[in-house]
């Protein structure tokens, strides 16, 4: 079974990193008690940590200061290009199986060129997009080697992921092998463009990676395209402001979130507005025939249902996250566990349409990229049942007491706004605290 990755939140411990990793000698009369003991503690896990080992054999280097944008379209090929990408699908798919096949008889594998051999049709699709499945391949074993991951599976026919990566390589003179032009892309072994609906501008100064090509159960083939750029960036640059935008955000499972404004978020749970379709649409698709022609257009009127509130929930949360990270310099959250919340409470259905875990993880990378700081606060930090007013702890406080009446001095306010504000409160009082433990 493979490991759960815990998130890190941040502390003394993440601010002594930077400031080690900032300057040579460590100024320990400058540091309190508390300081002190986290900056040992975090020198002694840098000096005791191995450094990571390549997962695969790619030759890939790691450049200082790159960084990586993607960019996700919806393509339109003719007939005859959708052949092709189905066939370099199925050829990476058919390739993986072989390649798993192999390591579990004879415990190793031929690269693809061993395989074009005896299987000429693997020819016909990229060559790089062959190497890129030959290069998961090796990353699978390797975390199952580990014991991160469990051992690797088939990939069948109508189940698994219909995709491939093609990379952009050079030849001796220059030429690349895939490019992109005003209204598409021109993939390799392919002399015409496929349309793409490129509903944003593409950056000038960046260079093309890689191009990774999916069908979604709708139908509908999507190019994910790479770029990379090197931009430096100085990780203590969010500590340097004077004034601060600050911001404080509650979790909420009616409407995403509500901030330490008492603004709540503009969010309407997507899946709800659908789900009733979606029932009588899987109430059709239970009494057709398994496999028949009608039953495949059933269940792909129940794919383009998934896929219209998946997409309106990627939609809102790019636009939430887009305008909190231009606005605010810090954002404070909480490190909440939404397993295990989907788990209890019958919270499941509502924690997914919510889609909280990749409304944070917008946030961290266009924080990030914007040269703004995100946050956590523990989530045993009692937001909810500490009185804004004078601080009183009401340890008593259920799940289902939405107003917050405090017994000592009879402050009254909405819960969730209540816990919003200590959050910001708590997140300022952290950035405080590392600000000045950085620039003593």
């Amino acid at each position: 079974m493979a490991k759960k990755k815990t998130t890190q939140t941040l502390a003394e411990q993440w601010a002594a990193y930077l400031y080690l990793k900032k300057e040579t000698k460590l100024c320990i009369p400058a540091m309190d008690a508390m300081r002190h003991a986290a900056a040992i503690r975090m020198w002694e896990y840098l000096h005791r940590k191995k450094l990571p080992g390549k997962r695969n054999a790619s030759r890939k280097k790691d450049v200082p200061g790159e960084q990586f944008l993607v960019y996700r379209f919806l393509a339109k090929p003719t007939e005859e290009q959708e052949q092709f990408l189905r066939q370099s699908a199925g050829n990476c798919r058919f390739l993986w199986n072989q390649m798993l096949n192999d390591f579990k008889t004879t415990g190793s594998y031929q690269t693809p060129a061993g395989y074009k051999k005896n299987y000429n049709f693997l020819t016909i699709g990229d060559a790089t997009s062959l190497s890129n499945v030959q290069l998961n391949f090796q990353a699978a074993v390797n975390d199952w080697r580990k014991g991160d991951k469990g051992f690797p599976k088939f990939k069948k026919k109508g189940l698994a992921k219909e995709s491939f990566r093609s990379t952009v390589v050079y030849d001796k003179n220059g030429n690349e092998n895939m490019c992109l032009t005003r209204t598409g892309i021109r993939l390799p072994k392919r002399k015409e463009e496929i349309k793409l609906r490129m509903h944003r501008s593409l950056p000038e100064n960046m260079i093309l990676k890689n191009c990774t090509c999916t069908l979604e159960p709708n139908g509908k083939w999507m190019f994910s395209i790479q770029f990379s750029t090197i931009e430096e960036q100085d990780e203590l640059s969010p500590f340097a402001l004077t004034e601060v935008k600050h911001i404080g955000l509650d979790m909420s499972l009616p409407c995403l979130y509500i901030d330490s404004l008492g603004n709540r978020a503009d969010y309407e749970k997507p899946y709800r507005k659908v789900e009733v379709k979606i029932a009588q649409e899987q109430r059709k698709l239970s009494h057709m025939k398994f496999g028949s022609s009608n039953y495949l257009k059933q269940k792909q009127s129940i794919a383009k249902l998934h896929a219209k509130a998946k997409h309106q929930r990627s939609d809102r949360l790019h636009k939430l996250s887009c305008m909190l990270t231009d606005t605010y310099d810090l954002i404070t959250i909480e490190d909440l566990n939404m397993a295990a919340m989907k788990k209890s409470l019958h919270f499941g259905k509502s924690a997914s349409d919510n889609g909280w875990g990749m409304f944070v993880d917008m946030l961290l990378y266009k924080a990030a990229r914007k040269g703004k700081l995100i946050l956590f606060v523990s989530k045993w930090f009692p937001s909810s049942k500490t009185c804004h007013a004078c601080g009183h702890v009401h340890k008593e406080l259920q799940l289902s007491d939405r107003m917050y009446i405090c017994l000592v001095c009879g402050h009254v306010m909405d819960r969730d706004e209540q816990a919003a504000k200590n959050i910001d409160e708590e997140g300022l009082r952290i950035y405080r605290q590392l600000q000045s433990f950085l620039f003593v």
